[in-house]
């Protein structure tokens, strides 16, 4: 099957719109539980019902209401982001020794930090465990790319591939360098630990070339190719980098993420997205730079505004401001 740009777009902003229909989506609300922190009045994330009926929740720092379907950490109203943290760690340690969960056994030993209204940090958690409460977390994209001249004709792309063991979207394409935040880190300072960890770029080359350019959110529902249970719900912020490279810098394999590079043109680029081999959140990065490049146009593409549109999801849950 073929795949237009918009397809493409929905599979990664797969969670649905209240505005499209109100009553479907106060329906499928009733699958979640809201997440919250005691304290906090926001809603952090949605955890799926099953995910909370599985969980072996330690009485003393959780209150679970199925009426209202809410879950919340609780904490002394004076607790600090690392009291909240301890608590997290010690649920999810009790869950792995459990063996209750399979996207825990993608286990990274790299926290994300988890914010409240006005970009307040609540605490931090392990990477692989916030699909299972549906908090937001923040990565960086970047596209590597070579360009002769003015004419696009002359662009070619460095397109990596995941390597086919690991635990996430095994095999499918990427984009040339991609990472999750760590808490208290920035954007720039992650594109730059990403492209030498990912892709052997030096850092100068990156301090040099890379150029923030765009920001894309988005609210995807894990499917099968993502790794353990399905369902789980990840919405994201990714500060997207675009970083032109003189034709004789060329990225290589530096960890097991990735098995290799290819140089594309771009329409080896469009037709692989066509053919859905994209990893989908890299899908839709890619097409953010066909859009900023002129390569994707009102005058090209039907769906033009919708595409833009869902590409900057207003994210159902707080977010937090990267700058310095």
């Amino acid at each position: 099957m073929v795949k237009s740009y918009l397809d493409l777009v929905k599979e990664c902003d797969t969670f649905p719109y209240y505005h499209d229909d109100p009553e479907f989506y106060k329906e499928h609300l009733a699958n979640y539980h809201s997440f919250h922190v005691s304290g906090c009045k926001a809603v952090l994330g949605y955890i799926p019902n099953a995910v909370v009926e599985k969980f072996s929740w330690p009485e003393h720092c959780w209150a679970i209401d199925a009426a209202t379907r809410t879950v919340t950490l609780v904490a002394p109203q004076d607790a600090m982001p690392e009291q909240r943290s301890d608590l997290m760690a010690e649920t999810l340690a009790q869950a792995v020794k459990g063996d209750d969960f399979e996207v825990l056994k993608g286990w990274r030993n790299e926290k994300y930090p988890i914010y409240g209204p006005g970009g307040q940090f609540l605490f931090e958690m392990e990477r692989s465990a916030t699909p299972l409460f549906g908090v937001v977390s923040y990565g960086v994209h970047a596209t590597c790319y070579v360009q002769d001249s003015d004419d696009t004709s002359s662009l070619r792309l460095w397109v990596p591939r995941r390597s086919r063991n690991k635990q996430t979207f095994p095999g499918m394409l990427d984009n040339s360098v991609a990472g999750g935040m760590a808490t208290g880190e920035r954007p720039f300072e992650c594109v730059v630990r990403e492209a030498m960890e990912e892709a052997s770029l030096p850092e100068d080359v990156i301090r040099a070339n890379a150029t923030a350019v765009s920001c894309i959110t988005y609210h995807y529902v894990r499917d099968a190719r993502a790794g353990g249970e399905t369902g789980l719900l990840q919405p994201e912020v990714e500060y997207i980098y675009d970083v032109k490279l003189d034709a004789s810098i060329t990225p290589k394999p530096c960890d097991s993420e990735v098995e290799e590079f290819y140089l594309w043109t771009v329409d080896q680029a469009k037709e692989a997205l066509a053919n859905g081999e994209f990893k989908p959140n890299c899908a839709v990065v890619l097409i953010d730079f066909f859009i900023r490049h002129g390569i994707l146009t009102p005058e090209t593409e039907p769906d033009y505004l919708e595409i833009i549109a869902r590409l900057h999801r207003r994210l159902e849950f707080p977010t937090a401001s990267h700058a310095t």
